[in-house]
């Protein structure tokens, strides 16, 4: 299992539907709006790296209303 953290920014006005579309996306366990740099925080889980990846690039930076990505892959110390 692989846990990773995506942060989004988000169009102005596109929000809603962004959100629409993150929600259906299974790996998406958590999703918290933030102020700052970034607008939305996501908690992912997935079987491994290369899925994360994939869910990424080809799902959430598809989705009209989201302008960029930053993805933190998770670890214990």
């Amino acid at each position: 299992m692989v846990t990773g953290l995506v942060l989004l920014k988000l169009a102005p006005g596109k929000e809603r539907l962004a959100l629409a579309k993150l929600k259906a996306i299974p790996s998406v366990v958590h999703m918290s709006a933030v102020f700052g740099r970034w607008d939305l925080v996501l908690d992912m889980e997935t079987e491994d790296l290369p899925t994360l990846s994939n869910i990424v690039v080809q799902e959430i930076r598809s989705i009209p209303g989201v302008i960029s990505t930053e993805t933190l892959v998770t670890t214990s110390l």
